[in-house]
């Protein structure tokens, strides 16, 4: 079996290094010319200023400013943390065991680091409040969506956890607040194609085989407003939000659908009501059925 190559850097405040892998042909004499050619946002001298600090290095250890260019060698290094905002709210655990933790995350947090949402992440938060440095998620959560997230404690259980969302085995349920159409016929399954285009923000349905699935069910109703239980088969990006764009009843708070709006750093009045309340399967490792249920509740219906 083939050892697996572990890090040469520890994590910097709950973060993991980059690990880049070296191509395998290239002109490039030194790694400095590569990774000024590889990543154009970085400027020359902060690459050079790295190399001679020795924050970046290969399995031997830190490399100078004219070490090689090896093809296929690998180089760990920290990226410079993005200046963020502080989103000041609070994660929730809801379990701790040997190997699983459930959190109920709050509306604008992201899940992991990508981007410029990096320590103000769940799991770049969680590493550091509870001294987990190898915290992995077992799934995602959009960062505008509230409500349940799985966490795994033990690395070698990661897979076992994610492969019970990859094969559609986790019973989900989330909780919406949009308009209400007195002509729209529910309790009613939609299904459609989405499609997503990097570096766009909205996604869009399209003609074509359908990807995407979701059950829509009108739970109550107050003035012009539908509280609505939604229960995703698939678990494509924005999904949920997609679906109700596209029946006419947009979720409230929706920044993206039906239009995209502008939304400063520090604001975060008017959240998108969705919240991810039920996630339910039968434990990997223990085989015990399990039920978890959020705490939280939507304030534009409460």
């Amino acid at each position: 079996m083939r050892r697996k190559l572990t890090s040469r850097l520890p994590q910097r405040h709950g973060v993991d290094p980059v690990r880049m892998r070296l191509p395998l042909d290239g002109q490039w004499r030194t790694v400095r010319d590569h990774l000024v050619d590889r990543i154009p946002k970085l400027a020359p001298e902060r690459i050079e200023a790295m190399l001679r600090e020795g924050l970046i290095v290969g399995v031997d250890g830190p490399l100078g400013l004219d070490a090689p260019f090896v093809p296929g060698a690998f180089i760990w290094f920290h990226r410079d943390l993005p200046v963020e905002t502080p989103v000041p709210f609070a994660i929730d655990v809801l379990h701790r065991d040997e190997h699983l933790l459930v959190v109920d995350k709050p509306h604008f947090l992201a899940t992991t680091p990508r981007g410029g949402h990096v320590q103000e992440t769940a799991l770049v938060r969680l590493r550091r409040e509870l001294d987990l440095p190898q915290l992995s998620p077992a799934h995602r959560l959009d960062r505008l969506t509230a409500g349940l997230v799985m966490f795994v404690i033990t690395p070698q259980h990661r897979g076992a956890y994610q492969t019970l969302f990859h094969d559609r085995l986790v019973h989900k349920e989330y909780e919406a607040v949009a308009g209400f159409d007195p002509d729209l016929e529910l309790p009613r399954t939609v299904r459609s194609r989405i499609h997503k285009q990097r570096g766009v923000l909205a996604a869009e349905e399209v003609p074509g085989e359908p990807n995407s699935e979701t059950r829509v069910e009108l739970v109550d109703r107050r003035g012009d407003l539908g509280r609505y239980r939604l229960l995703p088969r698939t678990g494509r990006t924005h999904q949920l939000r997609v679906h109700l764009n596209g029946l006419g009843i947009p979720i409230v708070g929706d920044e993206l659908y039906p239009v995209v709006r502008e939304r400063a750093a520090d604001d975060f009045g008017e959240p998108l009501q969705l919240l991810a309340k039920v996630l339910e399967f039968t434990d990997p490792i223990s085989g015990e059925r399990r039920r978890f249920e959020s705490r939280r509740t939507l304030s534009g219906w409460t």
